[in-house]
């Protein structure tokens, strides 16, 4: 009898596999044949899935920005107050930071690789942002498009000065705390 195989989950866990990869040899220097070996499967197999390593990449952030809105919201706290919440989201990027600083990197590394000699930005990168303003706008329940860019803007640069170096989590913890007061000030909380 032949083996049933759930296609959707087995994509997912190709794509699950796959970030580990990207995250230790960076998206230029990984190659499809090499991503098969490494899942364990062959050329054909992930060929069969994701057309191309472009695809395969999209297909992984798009599932990472699900799964991260999701994680948030099943977690979040639902405070009366805007600035509690603002806290509660900056509390989740504080208890996830190495794992978003991997991200941000991977995501420069593919804009650097796919778009270098465009000027435009990648759409898809461009989609995922708009999904997390979204759900941030829906937990935080304002409308306010300069607070929540604000939020994002600082939020991005928080990682990059990780990259940077700085490593010290009271300073982190500190900048978060002058992004809630910010916000809050720009909301009128």
């Amino acid at each position: 009898m032949p083996k049933v195989v759930d296609h959707i989950q087995y994509r997912r866990d190709l794509l699950r596999q796959s970030l580990d990869l990207f995250a230790e040899k960076g998206y230029g220097s990984l190659t499809m044949r090499q991503l098969a070996e490494a899942l364990g499967v062959s050329t054909g197999t992930l060929y069969h899935y994701f057309p191309s390593k472009e695809s395969l990449f999209i297909q992984l952030i798009e599932e990472l920005t699900e799964q991260d809105i999701s994680n948030f919201l099943s977690q979040a706290p639902m405070p009366s107050s805007m600035l509690a919440r603002v806290e509660a989201v900056m509390d989740f990027v504080t208890e996830n930071l190495d794992y978003f600083t991997k991200q941000q990197l991977l995501w420069m590394d593919f804009y650097q690789h796919t778009h270098r000699s465009q000027l435009e930005r990648p759409e898809v990168l461009e989609t995922l942002c708009c999904k997390t303003r979204q759900a941030l706008s829906s937990y935080l329940q304002t409308q306010n498009e300069a607070a929540l860019e604000f939020m994002l803007v600082y939020i991005d640069g928080l990682l990059m000065q990780r990259i940077y170096g700085k490593e010290d989590m009271n300073w982190f913890k500190a900048q978060a705390g002058l992004l809630c007061s910010m916000i809050a000030s720009q909301l009128s909380i």
